[in-house]
């Protein structure tokens, strides 16, 4: 039956009090994110690397107050382009007081007396953990979207993680290939570590015996004895300049992974969530998709 001839038979008293409850329901919803956004912070400043990716991410231009002196790096920040317009910050916590921002974000191993003194000062501040797996990563990126007031950007930046994931799962091996990341020096990302993550994700697994927990140091005879099926090495240098660099670049290792073994994978990757790692799922699937299944 048509809405109209329905509504002849609901008194109207009843009418106007459905009408005057929905008017209420919708005037709720834009209150409360009319509020939301009037809660979100004017001024932000961050001091850590990860939290200045999800930032320029999730955050309007004229919230940003300032961002770390990581966050232009291209070696170690995946949006260096976009973060080259915004004030960068020194590590001490007096720049803060001239900007006078709102919010100050830091990391897990930022030092306590710059802690003390952003309270000192009554600044408000909020740690950005580390994440080592993707519910973590899931979970960072929601969180701060909601601190800065975007929820729905947060959401769009989970849409975009799910697509590259999507990528990397139609190359994704499924031979069960063993694989390692290893950096400079012989340290090797245990399973514990967002490296491993981007491996499990590409179908890959650690060797039996390899470093477990977030990982460790071990000599490249233990690595040859290991010996993985492909190899991730962390900025591999070009020559040995120095002892860390050894290991990368040793005669022996080169021998045994030919190019379609042995893999250059960026630090960038590899430190952050956010859209690090969205960049990093793409990494890992045109990597895959280069060598074949």
């Amino acid at each position: 039956m048509h809405y109209a001839r329905v509504t002849e038979f609901v008194p109207a008293s009843l009418r106007i009090a459905l009408c005057t409850a929905l008017c209420a329901v919708v005037c709720a919803g834009f209150w409360v994110n009319g509020a939301h956004a009037a809660d979100a912070p004017k001024r932000v400043l961050s001091f850590n690397l990860c939290a200045d990716q999800l930032v320029v991410a999730l955050a309007d231009p004229e919230q940003i107050a300032g961002l770390s002196p990581y966050a232009a790096d291209p070696s170690l920040s995946v949006v260096a382009d976009k973060a080259r317009h915004f004030r960068k910050v020194d590590w001490q916590a007096e720049s803060t007081i001239l900007l006078q921002p709102d919010l100050v974000l830091v990391g897990p191993n930022d030092r306590s007396v710059t802690r003390r003194m952003l309270a000192a000062q009554g600044l408000r501040f909020k740690e950005t953990p580390f994440v080592s797996d993707l519910d973590s990563a899931r979970t960072q990126i929601r969180d701060m979207a909601a601190l800065l007031g975007h929820p729905e950007r947060g959401e769009a930046l989970l849409a975009d993680l799910e697509r590259a994931r999507g990528r990397l799962a139609a190359v994704a091996r499924k031979d069960g290939k063993t694989a390692m990341v290893v950096e400079r020096g012989g340290y090797t990302q245990g399973p514990s570590s967002l490296a491993a993550t981007l491996l499990a994700e590409a179908g890959l697994k650690p060797p039996a015996g390899a470093p477990a927990g977030y990982g460790g140091f071990i000599a490249l005879e233990r690595f040859l004895v290991l010996k993985p099926d492909l190899v991730f090495l962390k900025d591999p240098p070009n020559a040995p300049t120095d002892q860390g660099a050894m290991f990368l670049v040793h005669p022996a290792l080169r021998d045994l992974y030919p190019p379609e073994r042995r893999f250059a994978l960026p630090t960038r990757y590899t430190m952050c969530g956010g859209p690090a790692l969205v960049a990093a799922f793409d990494y890992m699937a045109d990597e895959m998709a280069r060598v074949g299944k």
